[in-house]
C-alpha cells in the first residue's frame, strides 16, 4: 500500500511540475521580449526583406521580369505555445526555355558578397541559395519552363501586423494604356495591383498589374523591342520599363515593372 501511495504522489507530482511548466511558457511567450534574432516580428523583418527584393531587381537588369504579390503563411510554429506568420516576397524572371540555371548563375554573381550566394543542380533542377541577413533566406529556382522565381523569406516570426499591400491603389501609367488601347480594351481608372521594392541605391521598383480580357497577343509586338516572344508571353521594353503580356485561362494578364535603374 504505502508503495501503491507513493506512486500515486510521484505522478501528481510529475503533472504538476508540467502544469507549472505550460504555464510558465505561456507567461514567457506573452510578456518575455524576443531572445534571439529569429523571433524579430513580422513588421521587423518586412523592410529587410523589402530591401532584399530591391537587390534582387537590380541583380536581374536587363531580364523580362515582374515582381510578385506579398505572400504570408500563418500558422507555422514559433513554439509549442505560439503560432507565428512567415513572409515571402520576390519576383519572377522569364528567359529562354533552357537558360534557366545560366540566369540564376548570373544572379548569385551579381549579388553581394556578404550574401554568400552559390547555385547548384540537384534532383529538382538548378536552386540559387543565399543569406540576406537578418535571417532572411534567397532562394531562386525554375517554377515553368523559361520562368525562375526568386525570392526573400522570412521564415516563421511573431505576426505583429497585417502584412498588406502599401499601395492599394496607383495610376495605370502611360505604357499599360498604350498596350490596351493597342488591345482594343478601355483603360480603367487605376490598377488592379500594385507591388514595390526598395532598390539598393534608393527610389522603388515597382509592378503594375491589370487584366485584359481574353485576346492575342499579336496587337502588342509593335510597341516595344521584344524581351520574350512565345506563344503565350510576350515582353518588350517601352523605354525603361519592361511590359509583360501572359495569356492564360480567361484573362490577359498585363503587368508593366519599372526596375533599380529606370
Amino acid at each position: 500500500m504505502a508503495g501503491r501511495r507513493r506512486l500515486r504522489w510521484l505522478v501528481a507530482a510529475t503533472v504538476a511540475w508540467g502544469v507549472l511548466l505550460a504555464g510558465l511558457a505561456w507567461w514567457s511567450v506573452r510578456h518575455d521580449p524576443p531572445t534571439v534574432r529569429e523571433q524579430r516580428s513580422l513588421s521587423q523583418a518586412g523592410p529587410v526583406v523589402d530591401g532584399a527584393v530591391g537587390r534582387l531587381v537590380a541583380a536581374v537588369d536587363g531580364e523580362a521580369w515582374e515582381l510578385t504579390p506579398a505572400q504570408v503563411r500563418r500558422g507555422c510554429r514559433l513554439t509549442p505555445l505560439a503560432d507565428g506568420a512567415a513572409l515571402t516576397q520576390g519576383l519572377d524572371v522569364l528567359v529562354a526555355e533552357g537558360s534557366e540555371q545560366a540566369l540564376l548563375e548570373r544572379v548569385a554573381q551579381r549579388l553581394p558578397a556578404d550574401w554568400r550566394a552559390g547555385v547548384r543542380t540537384g534532383s529538382e533542377g538548378p536552386r540559387l541559395r543565399a543569406d540576406a541577413g537578418d535571417f532572411i533566406t534567397i532562394d531562386g529556382r525554375t517554377v515553368a519552363d523559361g520562368r525562375v522565381r526568386l525570392s526573400a523569406m522570412t521564415g516563421c516570426r511573431p505576426a505583429d501586423v497585417e502584412y498588406a499591400d502599401l499601395l492599394p491603389e496607383h495610376p495605370l501609367g502611360d505604357e499599360l494604356a498604350a498596350a490596351l488601347r493597342a488591345l482594343g480594351r478601355p483603360a480603367p481608372t487605376g490598377a488592379d495591383a500594385v507591388v514595390v521594392a526598395r532598390c539598393p541605391t534608393g527610389g522603388k521598383a515597382r509592378t503594375i498589374r491589370v487584366a485584359a480580357g481574353v485576346g492575342p497577343l499579336a496587337p502588342l509586338r509593335p510597341l516595344g523591342a521584344a524581351l520574350v516572344d512565345r506563344p503565350e508571353v510576350y515582353a518588350y521594353w517601352s523605354g525603361p520599363v519592361v511590359v509583360l503580356a501572359v495569356a492564360g485561362g480567361d484573362q490577359l494578364q498585363l503587368a508593366a515593372s519599372t526596375g533599380c535603374a529606370g
